[in-house]
């Protein structure tokens, strides 16, 4: 059964990131919404498919960092 809520584990693994890297990006506010469930952290598919959509470049001359 496929779910469109994941842990922090499983959003860093749909995008391909490590989970240390996604908790960083909580904490600077660069990654994709999520939810807080009691203590819990949780990611809709929808904000992470937002999120990485919003990333999308076609040249490195794209990218201002």
């Amino acid at each position: 059964m496929t779910t469109d809520i994941f842990t922090t584990r499983e959003a860093a693994a749909y995008c391909r990131l490590g989970k240390p890297t996604l908790e960083r990006f909580r904490i600077t506010g660069d990654g994709p919404a999520y939810l807080k469930l009691g203590g819990a952290v949780r990611y809709r598919r929808c904000d992470l498919d937002s999120w990485l959509a919003a990333r999308l470049t076609r040249s490195t001359s794209e990218i201002l960092r």
